[in-house]
């Protein structure tokens, strides 16, 4: 006998609209934690009817039920009931596009938690073409979106669209989640950091000026990681560090950078890339600790190959790292910096005398080293990867 609750689920196929609108409003509150198991009755019909729902019109519906599928992304199965739907998906990319669609942030999620599965990955596939007319895809403003792939339009919707520039009901910070999940497979590595061919740019180079943009934290975390991610292929980055049109050593360097970084002496100061001389009095560290890390993470990963390292060196890196260490008390960080020094300054044949990082108070250097020296960066496999990031969950 189905309990109470499973049969207010088995209302979400009701043929009566008020009575799929009564399951949705009482539904939504056990969509997370250990109730969520509810949508599993009658074999998961309930995944069925939620992305049936949120294709309808109405603005409640469709917010309740992408918001029941977001939070439902925490159990792997269904997840990938969801994900493995390439149509849906499809479908959900698009209805992102929709300038006037009113639950665009939602979906931005709802896109986030699945891009945990490696299917996502079809979204490179997603072109609209004139005789996709019998697909029902969302309208496209042709006057914003100069591509027909939606890729495309996803990175135009997230540069273009902060601060509710193009959608006054959606900013698009969660598609820099979805931007950082996928770049951990080839194919999206390669779409960041390769020219594309509607606008002829190459697309991290768009979202580089994010990494500073501190009010929104989920806006440059997600960039962060997708900069870091973009990064494991180690023969593409002397291409990337020497591409003016990239520009993307500052943009890593400029959130672990304070104008208080004072003890960096002339000559280091002048072959510092040029947006990092002369800060500003009020120029500050990005305040959390964990987006430092990550930005740390892509300077050690530029340090496992020879160009990378070079290139650093000569860009003065070395010194602004010394300066986080000294000035920033969080026990993450000094361990990256420890891990960066020993990558940038030793293992080269002709490097010259070691520079070591000033100790701090309670800190054993040879410990320290012993232990630095035994940790490395590993890129992910490009499919197989088990790393899980946490799901976001609608409340």
């Amino acid at each position: 006998m189905p309990t109470q609750l499973e049969e207010l689920v088995s209302f979400l196929h009701s043929p009566q609209p008020a009575v799929r609108q009564i399951a949705l409003d009482n539904l939504v509150g056990f969509s997370t934690g250990p109730t969520a198991n509810i949508f599993k009755y009658d074999n998961y019909r309930a995944i069925k009817d939620l992305k049936e729902l949120s294709r309808e019109n109405s603005k409640v519906l469709v917010q309740q039920s992408v918001t029941i599928l977001a939070n439902l992304c925490d159990d792997v199965e269904m997840r990938k009931l969801i994900a493995d739907d390439k149509e849906y998906v499809e479908y959900l990319t698009w209805k992102i596009c929709d300038l006037e669609n009113t639950n665009a942030d939602i979906m931005c999620i709802l896109l986030s938690n699945i891009a945990k599965e490696n299917i996502v990955t079809c979204v490179f596939d997603f072109t609209r073409t004139d005789s996709d007319g019998d697909k029902k895809l969302p309208p496209l403003d042709k006057n914003v979106f100069k591509s027909n792939k939606v890729m495309d339009c996803l990175m135009d919707c997230f540069v273009k669209g902060y601060d509710r520039k193009l959608n006054k009901f959606a900013n698009y910070d969660y598609l820099s989640y979805f931007f950082a999940d996928i770049s951990r497979f080839k194919t999206g590595r390669e779409y960041f950091t390769e020219t594309q061919e509607y606008d002829n740019v190459v697309p991290i180079s768009k979202l580089l000026v994010f990494t500073e943009k501190y009010d929104s934290k989920t806006r440059r975390e997600g960039v962060a990681s997708t900069i870091k991610n973009s990064l494991f292929d180690a023969s593409t980055h002397e291409r990337i560090l020497n591409d003016e049109d990239i520009n993307l050593l500052p943009y890593i360097l400029l959130p672990i950078a304070s104008a208080k970084d004072s003890e960096i002496d002339e000559e280091d100061m002048f072959n510092l890339p040029d947006e990092l001389q002369l800060l500003p009095e009020d120029k500050v560290r990005d305040p959390v600790p964990a987006i430092v890390c990550v930005h740390l993470e892509s300077i050690l990963l530029l340090c496992t190959s020879n160009a990378g390292r070079e290139y650093m060196r000569n860009k003065s890196v070395y010194p602004l790292v010394r300066e986080l260490h000294k000035n920033v008390e969080n026990e993450d960080i000094g361990e990256l910096c420890y891990r960066i020094v020993n990558m940038m300054m030793r293992g080269e044949p002709n490097a010259g005398p070691v520079e070591e990082l000033p100790i701090k108070n309670g800190e054993d250097p040879e410990e320290e080293e012993s232990e630095m020296q035994n940790k490395q960066i590993e890129e992910d496999d490009d499919e197989d990867s088990d790393e899980e990031d946490a799901i976001i969950e609608v409340v």
